[in-house]
């Protein structure tokens, strides 16, 4: 349990983890952690606690690859720093002179704990992102954090050690792939990249392949909604030839998606975890945007739930 728990869910009696703020009068919880939510809740007299606060973080440097990505490393202080290492991190960003909505998810692809950096890297591709880019070195960015929840099944990556793992990686996701494959290079395990530069014609982030990857793979993952036959093939072979434990993604969710299903028809006993790309829009889990219903009717708010992919994808339609 974090600082904005319990947060404005609680007073409507939608509590993803306590049972009696869920509205059922008994307590069933099965998350205890040594910290019980509603006692918080009713500590703070039955109010939520404040959510994030805005930080104003200054631009050290912005780079700018290709024709429409910036990457901006950013000052901020030691503490804001500490809460986003952790794989799954991402913050929301806009400039200082627009309203609340411009903010902007974006996921950490690194932090500096000893300079107290915070990097990340920005697809220029619509309203919000497209009014960062007028930004310059020395001014200021507008950063609403921490939030955590950029990976579904953290617990396959958390509990990695002493393995091999493989990573598939396209496009702007190479950015949020960062965190995750340091994280398991630290704790010990080989990692192999497969990476698909597309819709760019190189990666913008070879440095950290060249320091966490054991092996790079370069090739196109998906076409047309379905992977490509040279993916298929290179990825039957790592998993026959090696003993992969895990398998991590990030993607667009239709990638996200049809990996899943590959590596469950080579072997069900595969690890599996991708990045969060539900329609991000608040973060707090009050606006809805996130939400999500499948074939089993159970509402689903993705900035907050942590599960295994597969409660998320299957039964949706992701096309």
């Amino acid at each position: 349990m974090y600082q904005p728990c319990p947060c404005h869910l609680a007073e409507t009696g939608d509590c993803i983890l306590c049972s009696q703020l869920a509205g059922k009068d008994f307590c069933d919880c099965c998350n205890w952690n040594g910290v019980c939510i509603y006692q918080e809740y009713a500590s703070n007299n039955y109010k939520a606690k404040e959510s994030r606060k805005y930080y104003n973080c200054k631009i050290l440097k912005k780079d700018k690859f290709e024709d429409n990505v910036i990457i901006f490393t950013v000052e901020a202080s030691d503490k804001l720093v500490s809460e986003l290492v952790h794989a799954g991190s991402y913050i929301f960003v806009r400039r200082p002179d627009t309203d609340r909505s411009f903010d902007a998810p974006i996921s950490i692809m690194d932090t500096d704990t000893r300079n107290n950096t915070i990097t990340i890297a920005i697809e220029l591709k619509g309203v919000k992102t497209k009014a960062l880019d007028v930004l310059r070195i020395g001014e200021k960015l507008l950063v609403k954090a921490p939030f955590w929840n950029g990976i579904i099944g953290l617990k396959n990556i958390y509990e990695m050690k002493d393995s091999k793992c493989l990573i598939v990686a396209r496009g702007i996701g190479q950015a949020p792939m960062i965190p995750p494959l340091k994280y398991l290079h630290a704790n010990n395990n080989e990692v192999v990249v497969i990476l698909d530069n597309s819709p760019y014609k190189s990666s913008f982030v070879n440095e950290y392949l060249e320091k966490y990857a054991s092996k790079v793979i370069l090739c196109n993952t998906i076409c047309r909604g379905r992977i490509t036959e040279e993916f298929n093939n290179i990825l039957n072979d790592l998993i026959s030839t090696n003993d992969i434990r895990l398998v991590h993604c990030d993607a667009a969710d239709i990638l996200n998606y049809e990996l899943m299903k590959a590596v469950e028809g080579i072997d069900k006993n595969i690890k599996y975890s991708c990045c969060n790309n539900a329609k991000m829009c608040c973060g707090e889990g009050v606006c809805g945007c996130c939400t999500r219903k499948n074939n089993d009717r159970k509402l689903r708010r993705l900035c907050k739930m942590q599960t295994e992919p597969k409660y998320v994808f299957e039964g949706r339609r992701v096309f």
